[in-house]
């Protein structure tokens, strides 16, 4: 493939009720450095009833760049297919309408596409920032080990290959060697379709060059929903890639097997109150540390109110795995289809 200095980039925005944000996250993509002739952001908007529409049309009216298509699966990888099809980039970079993006983001895609040749796919860390209280603790806690594991996108610091990046850049030809993003999944599409491309001989390559600001859910309520779906899809996500789960992925959903093996089993047998005793105490220990790790970025105040946010990551998730566990695997039901309200 002959690429250009600087090749033509599609950028695909897929969002659904972004109304509060969808404004700042396109004048920091339209307002970057690379080349205005060599770009387009298509919107990809599933049905949003917020007034998000409107806004995208009154931008696209001022700048050419701009493109609105309808996204009526109205989940991401329906969106970011649609937006796919109708790419005319030789790279293509999906963003997130949550978030906003540094001037040289495009560039910095580009320029480390170009000088990893064994890379498909590039991707920068996510600073997760808020202005509301609720939203700060939720990012301090979203930017440690113990809210997220390994995940090397979310804690910073790091540049070298990885298994998985979000807010990503890919050459075009990837799609046309590996498919598209899989429409089943509600959640974790992104991660099922990068462990395809690595299972095919591609890699992943993360740098802090790459940069961008993403804002957390605000509402306690919101958040438990968003970590519930990400638990519960990760389990068909498993399923549909045929090979072993990291720690990381499957590491909230053995925490609460092994809370609730171990209340039962104190239930049943009073002796072992000790073992549940013990679980919980080594749990507690986990937690001060996530207090420690956030007093540290944002200060005693967010610390305090920390351990419900890590509490909703992880109960969340791994409850939402064991919801994954009794539709996927144990009543055998695929399709996203099959429960509408996962998809909401």
């Amino acid at each position: 493939m002959t690429v250009q200095e600087n090749p033509f980039v599609s950028v695909i925005v897929a969002v659904r009720n972004e109304a509060d944000f969808i404004e700042r996250c396109l004048s920091s993509i339209l307002d970057g450095d690379y080349p205005r002739d060599l770009m387009e952001v298509l919107v990809v908007d599933g049905m949003s009833d917020d007034g998000t529409r409107e806004i995208v049309q009154r931008l696209s009216a001022r700048d050419a760049r701009i493109r609105l298509l309808d996204n009526e699966g109205r989940i991401v990888a329906c969106g970011l297919n649609a937006g796919i099809r109708a790419a005319r980039g030789q790279v293509i970079t999906w963003l997130g309408g949550h978030a906003e993006y540094a001037p040289d983001f495009l560039r910095q895609s580009v320029e480390t596409l170009k000088a990893h040749a064994d890379c498909w796919c590039v991707g920068g860390p996510i600073e997760t920032v808020s202005e509301t209280y609720v939203g700060k603790v939720t990012a301090a806690a979203m930017s440690t080990p113990v809210g997220v594991g390994n995940a090397m996108f979310r804690l910073g610091g790091y540049e070298g290959y990885v298994d998985t990046a979000t807010f990503a850049s890919y050459w075009r030809w990837v799609f046309d060697k590996i498919g598209l993003f899989d429409e089943e999944l509600v959640r974790n599409q992104d991660d099922e379709f990068n462990a395809r491309l690595i299972r095919q001989g591609g890699k992943i390559w993360l740098t802090p060059l790459i940069r961008s600001r993403y804002y957390p859910r605000t509402s306690l309520g919101k958040l438990w929903r968003q970590y519930f779906q990400y638990g519960t899809w990760r389990i068909r996500t498993i399923q549909k890639l045929g090979q072993p789960a990291t720690v990381r992925q499957v590491a909230p959903l053995l925490f609460v097997v092994g809370l609730v093996a171990c209340l039962v089993g104190a239930a049943v047998w009073r002796p072992l109150t000790w073992l549940f005793a013990a679980y919980v105490a080594l749990y507690s220990l986990g937690l001060l540390v996530g207090v420690w790790q956030v007093a540290r970025q944002a200060g005693i105040r967010c610390a305090l109110f920390s351990p419900v946010v890590f509490m909703i990551l992880h109960f969340g998730y791994g409850l939402g795995s064991l919801k994954g566990i009794w539709l996927f695997v144990i009543r055998k039901r695929g399709g996203r289809y099959g429960d509408k309200s996962l998809s909401r």
